[in-house]
């Protein structure tokens, strides 16, 4: 009985643990409006998972792309998406929209 009580006192406190891990991931806020980022350079802790929050204000859809972060995704017009990165070395991260790479595209700085 001893063994069964620890066993599920260290599956409450790992519960518990993710749950705090997970409730301070960090979000970053992006806004695509015009077929531009806002903001065009973005900000995250480096050694730290975080998720990019991106809503799509324009019409059309967006893929949101980054080769450096290793995402796609794909966003609606006007929806909103969650993404969620790995922990990141300190640097800069270039991401953007797929379908109009040449003008829409911003950076994730990591420090």
């Amino acid at each position: 009985m001893t063994t069964r009580i620890n066993l599920i006192g260290a599956l409450v406190a790992s519960c518990a643990t993710f749950a705090s891990a997970t409730a301070q991931q960090a979000a970053v806020q992006l806004t695509l409006k015009d077929h531009r980022f806002i903001p065009a350079e973005a900000h995250a802790r480096a050694n730290a998972p975080l998720t990019i929050v991106l809503r799509n204000l324009d019409p059309t859809p967006a893929e949101f792309e980054s080769k450096a972060l290793r995402v796609e995704k794909v966003v609606a017009g006007g929806a909103q998406v969650s993404i969620e990165i790995r922990a990141l070395a300190p640097g800069r991260y270039r991401f953007f929209d797929d379908y109009n790479e040449a003008s829409t595209f911003g950076f994730l700085i990591v420090e």
